[in-house]
């Protein structure tokens, strides 16, 4: 069994509205680019909840340590992601562990 990451990031996203669901998509997958994660997905969340509906999308990432993770956010594309998702979302819920 290999070893795990040492951070695991998850953040989910809502949009202010479903249309601009690419949009968000798209501009969170800039941070795919970033080179300190062992780990990158963002994915639009197909499930359906009967609690719970807020969740449009995920991004989760993996990273060997706090210095990478602290690289990830400090990078150029973080920012960028975050001025073209910002407007366009209600909840962002960040999670570390």
């Amino acid at each position: 069994m290999p070893p795990r990451p040492n951070i695991r990031h998850v953040v989910f996203f809502s949009a202010k509205d479903k249309v601009d669901l690419p949009r968000i998509i798209d501009g969170l997958s800039l941070l795919a680019d970033i080179p300190h994660s062992e780990v990158f997905e963002v994915r639009q969340n197909t499930r359906d909840d009967a609690l719970s509906s807020e969740v449009d999308v995920v991004v989760y990432a993996e990273f060997a340590s706090n210095e990478a993770l602290s690289a990830y956010k400090a990078h150029p594309l973080y920012l960028k992601a975050i001025d073209i998702v910002r407007p366009l979302r209600n909840l962002r819920i960040a999670a570390d562990f």
